[in-house]
């Protein structure tokens, strides 16, 4: 499942992008990464034996899978099943670990509750991954206070202490939708064996994969929009024995691959993913007239007269059924070759937009930055291949988009940020008909 130093090194560091003849075929997409990691810590947080399949072989689910072993979890992996682990609760030592590659990615604070469980204390360093502008820990930690535990602050670090009081039930209102800070506060409850109750709740597939993943185990949940409930198993009901989830497939990467459809004058069927999750993305396709239909496991982008429809206006939300933050730049791209205005924001990831429109201009592009987290552009436009680099994930995957569809040959550089999201996209791309070649420095 992990790369070695050797292996990584010996993986491509750039990609040339041609266009050609419009896409076509049938993929099907790898796991998810945004829902594997939550996952993986939740799986540490159960105290239970966990089986887990569709995991990604992408980077930062590596990175995450070293760090639980570093934590005193064993994993092994069932011969046979590709993309599958068995996550083994470890006997703790005395010394708290030194998890010092947990500062290369943003998703290891998601391991604060399992540390607690196994240690009382969790030490981490800042969170990294993707520099896309402030995304702070405020409300995370305060998840921890409300659960009565000690929360420091040191050089470099961040240090929870786990309360030593029994708790009943927490009640606590987010100030804001946070996907981190609502699973944390679910992975606390699950730990400390008490009742939450948690108002303004994020409710994006990614956290109720892990709600969904729970009840599995007997945890009670009651989830709407205001109001998030979970609560412990009933000792007469409480289930003992292993669990065995599956990642979801990674709705990113399928609305990335049906935007480089799209945007090829293509036509295809992606695979392996959950409907639902992409039905925000597919209603933005269907505004901007290019057809789509999705069902309970695929999204087919269908060939024939696309483009003629309004402007899109795409602002991502943390509110349920809202539209994710990752799915904006692949928008974006697809949006350079269709008529009309068109408008994106992202409040989320407030860095992003200064990452992304400097590499689209590179090939040409022209968009207007209403500000640093809104932006503006008329389509469709003519762009000309040239060196651009992935300075974070979907950075990346948005230039790829924009390369299938400029004139002449596109370098990509940066791609250990694309490989921290995507085990290997340009494939997915490249099975349906793209011209993308790897090489080494």
């Amino acid at each position: 499942m992990s790369l070695s130093h050797s292996a990584l090194t010996a993986l491509p560091h750039t990609l040339t992008v041609r266009p050609g003849r419009p896409l076509q075929g049938v993929v099907v997409v790898d796991g998810s990464k945004n829902a594997c990691l939550p996952l993986l810590a939740a799986a540490a947080a159960s105290g239970r034996h966990v089986k887990l399949s569709n995991v990604p072989a992408s980077t930062d689910v590596t990175l995450m899978l070293g760090l639980i072993q570093q934590a005193g979890f064993r994993l092994s992996c069932p011969v046979g099943e590709s993309g599958c682990l068995i996550l083994i609760p470890g006997n703790a030592g005395t010394a708290l670990p030194d998890l010092a590659d947990a500062a290369r990615i943003r998703a290891s604070y998601y391991l604060v509750p399992a540390l607690l469980a196994a240690y009382g204390t969790a030490r981490l360093p800042w969170p990294g991954g993707c520099q896309v502008g402030a995304r702070g820990m405020g409300e995370h930690l305060r998840v921890y206070e409300t659960f009565g535990d000690a929360v420091q602050s040191e050089a470099g670090h961040y240090r929870v202490t786990a309360s030593t009081r029994r708790l009943g039930t927490v009640v606590l209102g987010l100030s804001f939708r946070s996907r981190g800070a609502t699973i944390a506060a679910v992975l606390r409850a699950v730990v400390a064996g008490c009742r939450l109750k948690l108002g303004n709740p994020n409710l994006s597939p990614e956290t109720t994969t892990v709600l969904a993943a729970l009840q599995e185990g007997g945890w009670e949940v009651h989830a709407d929009e205001a109001t998030l409930t979970v609560g412990p198993p009933e000792a007469s009901t409480a289930l003992s024995g292993g669990l065995s989830w599956a990642v979801p497939g990674d709705k990113i990467e399928a609305g990335t691959v049906a935007c480089a459809i799209a945007a090829t004058g293509g036509q295809g069927r992606i695979e392996g993913l959950r409907g639902g999750d992409v039905r925000p993305l597919a209603g933005l396709l269907a505004q901007a007239a290019i057809p789509v239909t999705v069902t309970g496991d695929a999204l087919t982008v269908h060939g024939g007269a696309q483009g003629g429809g309004g402007g899109l206006r795409a602002v991502a939300s943390l509110a349920p059924d809202g539209l994710d933050a990752d799915f904006e730049p692949a928008l974006i791209a697809l949006a350079l070759g269709l008529p009309g205005t068109h408008l994106f924001g992202d409040s989320i990831n407030p860095g992003r937009h200064s990452n992304l429109l400097g590499q689209l201009q590179r090939l040409g592009a022209r968009i207007d930055a209403l500000s640093p987290t809104q932006c503006r552009l008329t389509g469709p436009q003519r762009l000309t291949g040239a060196l651009v680099e992935a300075t974070d994930i979907r950075t990346g995957s948005a230039l790829l988009i924009a390369a299938l569809s400029a004139r002449g040959l596109t370098t990509l550089t940066g791609l250990e940020q694309l490989r921290r999201g995507h085990a290997d996209l340009p494939a997915t791309l490249r099975a349906l008909g793209a011209d993308i070649t790897e090489a080494a420095r």
